[in-house]
């Protein structure tokens, strides 16, 4: 059974609050510098996957690679791009051609800041056809699957004995005790994370906490549910999703929601949530559950708000055309789709990867993608715009 389609996200986004961690004036410089990097860069012609049934493109010039990713990205896609290198003569995939932010940031920078790169990866597979199709996209390939967990600091005592059913409470407890470190969360605006959390501490209360969706979200956001979600300063600290490792690890939060890669390939303790609440279910009861939930609103360029509703956790791929090198681009979706990729992407668990890849427009896929995926299922499509 398919969910109703979520309202639209905003094509582009403000600049986060005020807060900790890196500033827009910061980001708008590494935008333009990767830009400015990549942007002379030369055609790239050929990849080749040994024991991958898929055709591959064929002769091969001096290259770099450039990609744009999701910050939860920020460990697997290095290891992608150096298994494409060790496979393909005559490229390279140094890490300045390769930035991790928030999924929205990404979008911004692709489509108000003429940021480019060879490689675009979001972390909700709604963004790039609400976003960046037609315009700046013409497809996209689904490669992988995760949920939202708990991260903490196992050393605090009121975090002793948490478990799926009671990590809500214990993070309440924990958190509004003198002296731990407040909890860690992200600009809903710019960085898909920072709402779906939102949606797992509604969900967790709804389903564990005798249905009360702000059992949870009400002692760490202002704003009923379906509102804009103000982080409370005496219980929050707003932060940068793609540091929420060292975060924990340094004791700046006590404990963080973020994806389940996260904590795995950085060896942190974790909860593992229940798979509706960590949006990671997509059978017809969880797409009912969030299908009903209300949602929550960020805010958009022009200083609207607009609603987001929750979906399963999928992330995305897509060649930007203003790639520079869109052959090479196609080439490392290929590797992410071949045994070798998705060997890469199960390491440690840390990912589920979708074999045959989801694409929401068939036509539009290169043909060395195409033995390699398959349209959106039936629950999906709803999801996005058609193409």
């Amino acid at each position: 059974m398919s969910a109703a389609a979520p309202a639209p996200t905003p094509s582009t986004l403000p600049p986060p609050p005020p807060g900790p961690g890196t500033s827009t004036a910061v980001w708008i410089v590494v935008v333009i510098v990767i830009a400015a990097a990549v942007g002379g860069l030369g055609f790239y012609a050929g990849y080749e996957y040994r024991g991958s049934s898929a055709s591959s493109p064929s002769g091969i010039v001096n290259s770099t690679l450039s990609i744009l990713g999701a910050g939860t990205l920020t460990y697997t896609f290095p290891e992608l791009a150096s298994a494409l290198v060790n496979e393909t003569p005559g490229i390279s995939a140094p890490a300045a051609a390769q930035t991790y932010e928030g999924s929205l940031d990404i979008t911004t920078a692709i489509t108000t800041l003429d940021a480019k790169a060879d490689v675009a990866a979001l972390a909700d597979f709604r963004l790039i056809p609400q976003l960046l199709q037609p315009t700046y996209a013409s497809y996209e390939v689904v490669f992988a699957h995760t949920q939202e967990v708990l991260i903490y600091n196992s050393s605090i005592s009121e975090f002793n004995g948490i478990s799926p059913s009671n990590w809500g409470q214990k993070l309440v407890n924990a958190v509004t005790s003198p002296g731990v470190p407040r909890f860690g969360v992200w600009n809903a605006s710019t960085d898909p994370n920072g709402y779906n959390e939102i949606f797992t501490m509604m969900l967790q209360g709804q389903m564990y906490q005798g249905g009360n969706l702000s059992a949870v979200y009400g002692h760490f956001y202002s704003g009923a549910p379906g509102s804009y979600a103000t982080p409370n300063p005496s219980t929050t600290i707003l932060e940068h999703e793609s540091q929420a490792a060292n975060l924990v690890r340094t004791g700046v939060v006590s404990a963080v929601i973020t994806y389940k890669p996260v904590a795995l390939q950085n060896n942190l303790s974790y909860v593992p949530i229940d798979p509706t609440v960590g949006l990671y279910s997509n059978d017809s009861a969880a797409l009912n559950t969030y299908a009903a939930l209300p949602g929550t609103q960020i805010i958009s360029s022009s200083g609207a708000l607009v609603t987001v509703h929750p979906a399963p956790i999928f992330f995305a791929v897509t060649v930007p055309l203003n790639a520079p090198n869109p052959a090479l681009g196609a080439a490392f979706i290929h590797l992410i789709l071949s045994p070798v990729g998705r060997s890469i992407l199960t390491e440690d668990n840390a990912w589920t990867p979708v074999y045959p890849g989801w694409t929401n427009n068939m036509t539009a896929v290169p043909p060395v993608l195409a033995p390699d995926v398959v349209p959106l299922p039936a629950w999906a499509a709803p999801f996005v715009p058609s193409s």
